[in-house]
């Protein structure tokens, strides 16, 4: 099925007054030109591809929910990012919760503190590239992890989505130089997690 609506002409404004007066149509062309984005974002935070698809459903959810109350004191798009915002930080802190819980029904040591038994595993001589990358991706992904969530969003946001310190500051609420500190704490914390990969 086709959408009746020509996006390159009509803009986020109309396109959201269509939506509040209850053209679906109108919706399903505002979710088609930011559900890339909104993906990206999810992807880019949790590095996981089910809860990155949670967090985009919950996302659009809660559009349609508010969009009613949207009253265009801002842009549709930095208002639609705040709630991407919003739901990736609740995000953490429920995965966090639930780790927490399980984390004694689920951990097992598998190696003494001292690493001993780790020489006598086999290593294939000359890993091939695409083992190596995928070990490299694993180790950015996992210390991206250990960052607190603001510094995880506002360095996913700058270096994965591209976005400028100012866009950054107003999609998260804050000040650009918060924006900043929050990017630049991150990076310092990533460089001193992956300094045995560089």
């Amino acid at each position: 099925m086709s959408l009746e609506i020509n996006s390159v002409n009509t803009n986020d404004r109309e396109l959201v007054s269509r939506a509040q007066e209850g053209e679906a149509s109108a919706f399903e062309e505002l979710v088609y030109r930011y559900d890339r984005k909104v993906l990206g974002i999810a992807r880019s935070f949790t590095n996981d591809p089910d809860d990155a698809q949670d967090i985009y459903q919950e996302v659009f959810l809660r559009v349609y929910r508010a969009l009613p109350g949207f009253r265009f004191k801002s842009e549709f798009s930095t208002w639609l990012y705040r709630i991407v915002m919003n739901v990736c930080l609740s995000h953490k802190t429920r995965s966090a919760s639930r780790a927490h819980t399980t984390l004694d029904a689920t951990v097992e040591p598998k190696l003494d503190d001292s690493g001993e038994g780790r020489t006598s595993i086999a290593r294939p001589p000359a890993p091939d590239r695409a083992a190596q990358n995928a070990e490299i991706r694993a180790s950015i992904n996992a210390a991206v992890d250990t960052l607190a969530p603001r510094e995880r969003l506002a360095f996913t946001l700058k270096h994965f989505e591209g976005y400028k310190i100012r866009e950054i500051a107003e999609m998260m609420e804050c000040r650009e130089g918060t924006a900043k500190r929050y990017i630049f704490t991150a990076v310092g914390k990533l460089r001193k997690k992956l300094k045995k990969l560089v």
